[in-house]
């Protein structure tokens, strides 16, 4: 990592960050925040990211400091990508392993090529119904919070662009994927809705956001690594 100075995260810096599994998009952030204050003694600064993961999704995370925090909008709007595995024989109620299987479907029929084949059926610009677990908002309240109550909301669709849907490897129940997507795509509801078309069920049992816009995972660091570069292997939190 190139040597930056208190002046630099001020001025405004955009960090790839690899989110761990389990982390939450806010612990990640967190965990910068704490290492640059340290470093540099420093009462406040902006900070923030450009789309959260679920804590059960790995990936690339992308973090402004300072100044670059006004571009935080204008990330978010970029063209996603992400592998991960769909599960099919079986959902759940938040579409990934957050709750547990609530119901079970034969997958005997299922065929490689009747995959290969339902994937066109999700390419191009689509209504996708967004999870009831997640963090939009209905009246001023979060889906999540109805449904751990055990409340049923209605839902609107929602018009979003998957430009690009290709199965990497078939080990039924496992299939594996690579999506490339618009802002405001769930890929648990895809994930879903593909279990549905197939004739089963299907949840998302693995997740990783590989890109957003021309920023690649690959150039991205952990971010204790990020702390313990920053201020020095000896340093915990």
């Amino acid at each position: 990592m190139d040597t930056k100075t208190k002046e630099d995260f001020l001025n405004g810096q955009l960090l790839l960050i690899d989110k761990p599994l389990d982390w939450s998009s806010f612990q990640a952030v967190n965990k910068l925040k704490w290492a640059i204050r340290k470093k540099f003694a420093l009462k406040k600064f902006k900070i923030g990211h450009a789309g959260t993961l679920d804590p059960l999704a790995t990936g690339l995370l992308l973090i402004c400091t300072g100044k670059f925090t006004k571009t935080i909008n204008e990330l978010q709007g970029q063209i996603k990508e992400y592998t991960g595995t769909i599960t099919l024989g079986a959902t759940t109620p938040s579409f990934d392993l957050e709750t547990e299987i609530d119901a079970t479907f034969p997958i005997d029929h299922i065929t490689d090529d009747m995959i290969h084949t339902t994937t066109t059926a999700f390419i191009g610009e689509i209504e996708q119904i967004p999870p009831v677990f997640s963090a939009l908002k209905k009246d001023g309240k979060r889906l999540y919070e109805y449904a751990r109550e055990g409340k049923k909301v209605e839902i609107k669709k929602r018009l979003i662009t998957i430009t690009e849907f290709e199965i990497t490897s078939i080990k039924l129940p496992e299939v594996k994927f690579r999506a490339v997507c618009s802002k405001g795509t769930y890929i648990r509801s895809l994930a879903n809705d593909f279990g549905k078309a197939l004739h089963s069920g299907g949840h998302l049992s693995e997740l990783r956001r590989t890109k957003i816009g021309d920023y690649n995972v690959n150039k991205a660091i952990d971010p204790v690594v990020f702390a313990e570069n920053l201020l020095g292997k000896l340093e915990k939190s």
